[in-house]
C-alpha cells in the first residue's frame, strides 16, 4: 500500500484518518499488533452469558463490548449498561450499542460511576485510563466480578522514547500489576486471576504512526505533525531504510471478585 508513498502524502493520510471509536481498522496494512492469547472480547462474552446486570467503563466506541455481546444473543443480562467520556464516542457507541439493549451513559472518566451501590454483577473494561477501585467495588454485588484488560507498564515505549527521549522510572512503571493488585485490594477486592504479556507491533509506515498518536493521545500528549515534523520526517526515512519500526504493547488481564454473595 505504502510503497513509494511520500513522506507528505503518508502524514497527510494519517492526519486525516478520522479518530473516534476503538475501530483499529484503518492500520491494515500499516501496521500490526499481536493480540494476548486470552483472547479478552471472546472471555467477556463468556462472562456476559452469565451475568444477570453488566457494566462496560470506557466502552469507547462499544466495538469491542458489542463484538462480546454478538456471541451470547439471545442470552445475557438483563440489564446492561456503559459508560463513556469522550463525547465523539459516546454517541458511536449509543449507536453502536442501543440496539442490544445497551444504555449509554456520557460520564468523565475521572468521575464517580453514575449508578447505584451494588448494581452490577459483572463490570468490564478494556483499557481504562485508570481503574477508579473504589467506585468498582461500590457498584459491584457482593460476589460480583470485575473481568478487566488494563494497559501495563511501558507500553509502546520505544515509540513513546523516540519522540520524547528516556523517560524516567516512575513514568515507565505507571500502571504496574503490584500496583494495581494493591489498589484493588486496598479497595476490599480479591484479585483471583492476574495475567500479563508484551506483545509485537510494527508500524509498517508514517502515516500510520501519525494516526496511532492522534488516536491514542496519552502516548505523546499535545502531539502535532507540525510540532513533530522533524522526528516524522527522520522516521519515515528510517522505515524506508531499514523496515518497520517495531515496538511492544503490554497487556495485563485482571479477574476480580468482590467477596460475599
Amino acid at each position: 500500500m505504502t510503497v513509494n508513498r511520500t513522506f507528505e502524502d503518508l502524514v497527510a493520510e494519517g492526519a486525516a484518518a478520522p479518530t473516534e471509536g476503538w475501530d483499529f481498522s484503518w492500520f491494515e496494512g500499516r501496521a500490526t499488533e499481536a493480540r494476548p492469547s486470552w483472547g479478552y472480547a471472546r472471555s467477556a462474552g463468556e462472562r456476559l452469558a452469565r451475568a444477570e446486570s453488566a457494566l462496560d467503563i470506557q466502552t469507547g466506541g462499544g466495538e469491542v463490548l458489542d463484538f462480546a455481546l454478538g456471541g451470547v444473543e439471545p442470552a445475557g443480562p438483563r440489564v446492561l449498561a456503559a459508560t463513556e467520556g469522550w463525547p465523539p464516542n459516546v454517541a458511536k457507541a449509543t449507536a453502536l450499542l442501543r440496539p442490544r439493549g445497551v444504555v449509554v451513559v456520557a460520564a468523565p472518566d475521572d468521575a464517580p460511576l453514575p449508578f447505584a451501590e451494588a448494581a452490577f454483577d459483572l463490570v468490564l473494561s478494556r483499557h481504562p485510563v485508570r481503574p477508579h477501585w473504589d467506585e468498582i467495588a461500590r457498584v459491584l454485588r457482593p460476589g460480583g466480578t470485575y473481568f478487566a484488560q488494563h494497559v501495563g507498564p511501558a507500553s509502546v515505549f520505544e515509540l513513546v522514547e523516540y519522540f520524547l527521549g528516556p523517560q524516567p522510572e516512575e513514568v515507565r512503571g505507571v500502571r504496574d500489576a503490584k500496583g494495581e493488585r494493591a489498589g484493588a485490594e486496598a479497595a476490599g477486592l480479591e484479585v483471583v486471576g492476574l495475567r500479563a504479556e508484551r506483545l509485537r507491533m510494527e508500524f509498517r509506515d508514517v502515516g500510520a504512526v501519525v494516526h496511532f498518536l492522534r488516536k491514542v493521545v496519552w502516548m505523546v500528549p499535545g502531539f502535532t505533525v507540525e510540532a513533530y515534523e522533524p522526528q516524522l520526517r527522520a522516521l519515515h526515512e528510517r522505515i524506508e531504510r531499514e523496515g518497520p519500526f517495531v515496538a511492544h504493547s503490554s497487556r495485563h488481564l485482571f479477574d476480580i471478585r468482590k467477596p460475599g454473595g
